[in-house]
């Protein structure tokens, strides 16, 4: 064999040994990741190619397929009243991908899941039959939250404080997930798109606003764990009108005859006096509010119900005129619906908070679980006392303060209303926000409720939490005590 055979007889054999390497490179190491790649159209065709397994609702599915016609997938999904379950289901849609629910359990739903499949499938890769998704979501609560919010826009959360289960979730203005799922459906994407509204965002969940005077219950708490003050009936120290420390800038109260000059606790929740509790949050200290908040799950990046929520903030790095404004829920804090429900489940919880979810179970085709959620993991916040006194508080916000229109006969219920700035100095419509919590000793059923309006279409001089949000709130709470 002359030289130049037998060195092109090596470049081919290292040519062939190279291909060999990298063919059993790709089977080998990166076959997942090809698999797994959002842009290989065969996990879209086997995601659609058998109908959907489905999230239940109290025992009935509100998602379904159908078949399609022409195309290489065979089945896209359908929804049960999707504009009432759109917070909670999310979408799954064939060109769009999946969000909330369906995109979290996927898997689960399309049959691809390990878990379903039986040797012979592992081995062969065959799909398995679908599984489904159990919600703790009530349609009766449900149904009352999104009927009440009618064409606001906002959202509301309703929890059960012992068990932590999401009972009702809601944001509005909402969208049917059935009229995105195919193809073909680019104009009502683009239409959802360019809503200024953002329908497609979950506000109950996605959306921290200022909390604006809701917030005053962490900052009670806080006083009364760090011993600020002894009780919700001890005076306070705190002069009407208060000027914020180190400035001129005085902080005035929405009532000016309202009797905040040194009020307790009480008091002040009932008439929201702004003065005292920016002067309680500008004597604790941020970092004794930020412990306080941080102990209610604010500034909790993880927060998954199993939807991961966005995070609610409480500030830090403040001088003392800041952390002052904190205390009325305002300067930088921020909160979803579902965090402020989580503040006023842990009080009527006795101090502790039950990990809330919107999960109870998610199963095979056969109904065999493959994962379920505890109910009732709680944590302790506050202290029993302190949550008893707090609680004693917002009975009275709804007895005879602001939050009145939340009242239910034969129930008790205890709230606090919130008006929240909005835009360069106030200069957009305020939100309007209630968090509540009822309870029926007869049945021993309970619920804590958390209500935003964003906007209402009312008059500036109109908006107030008790006159937009506690209607709403109360409507949810006499749904899940007659559940």
């Amino acid at each position: 064999m002359n030289k130049t055979i037998r060195r092109a007889s090596v470049f081919c054999l290292l040519m062939v040994l190279a291909l060999l390497v990298r063919a059993t490179w790709v089977q080998g190491y990166e076959a997942k990741a090809l698999a797994d790649d959002e842009h290989n159209r065969r996990n879209t065709i086997a995601q659609y190619a058998q109908p959907l397994g489905d999230i239940i609702v109290a025992g009935s599915p509100v998602t379904g397929s159908k078949g399609t016609s022409g195309g290489d997938l065979r089945y896209k999904r359908t929804y049960t009243q999707g504009e009432l379950y759109a917070a909670v289901t999310g979408y799954s849609s064939q060109a769009y991908g999946a969000t909330q629910l369906e995109g979290i359990h996927s898997d689960v739903l399309d049959g691809t899941d390990d878990r379903l499949k039986n040797p012979k499938d592992l081995i062969t890769g065959g799909q398995a039959k679908p599984g489904n998704v159990l919600t703790t979501i009530d349609p009766g609560v449900q149904k009352a939250a999104y009927e009440a919010l009618g064409d606001d826009k906002g959202a509301a959360v309703a929890i059960d404080p012992k068990t932590g289960r999401i009972l009702g979730m809601v944001s509005t203005p909402s969208y049917d997930p059935s009229k995105i799922s195919g193809t073909t459906d680019g104009d009502a994407w683009q239409k959802l798109l360019d809503d200024p509204d953002k329908p497609l965002v979950n506000r109950a969940l996605r959306q921290p606003l200022a909390p604006g005077s809701t917030f005053k219950l962490v900052v009670a708490a806080a006083a009364l764990e760090n011993g600020l003050y002894g009780s919700v009936d001890e005076r306070t120290d705190s002069p009407d009108p208060y000027t914020l420390p180190g400035t001129s800038t005085v902080l005035r109260n929405e009532n000016a005859s309202a009797p905040c000059e040194n009020a307790t606790l009480r008091t002040a929740l009932q008439y929201s006096c702004n003065n005292v509790f920016a002067k309680a949050a500008a004597d604790l200290g941020q970092d004794k509010v930020k412990k306080m908040a941080d102990a209610f799950r604010f500034d909790t990046e993880k927060l998954d119900v199993p939807v991961r929520a966005a995070e609610s903030v409480y500030p830090t790095d403040m001088d003392k005129a800041q952390t002052a404004l904190t205390g009325i829920g305002q300067f930088e804090v921020t909160a979803t619906p579902l965090q402020m429900a989580m503040v006023t489940s842990a009080l009527a919880n006795g101090g502790e908070l039950a990990a809330p979810h919107m999960v109870s179970s998610v199963t095979d085709g056969d109904g065999s679980a493959l994962e379920e959620t505890e109910d009732g993991d709680t944590k302790r916040v506050v202290e029993e006392r302190t949550a008893e006194q707090l609680r004693s508080a917002m009975v009275t916000v709804v007895e005879k303060g602001t939050g009145t229109n939340a009242r239910i006969a034969g129930a008790e219920v205890g709230g606090k209303t919130g008006t929240a700035q909005n835009g360069v100095d106030n200069s957009n419509t305020p939100y309007a926000w209630f968090t509540s919590y009822a309870k029926d000793d007869s049945s021993g059923k309970e619920v804590a409720v958390a209500v935003i309006v964003e906007d209402s279409g009312s008059a500036r001089s109109e908006v107030s939490g008790n006159g937009l949000a506690a209607p709403i709130a109360q409507k949810m709470m006499k749904a899940a005590l007659e559940r």
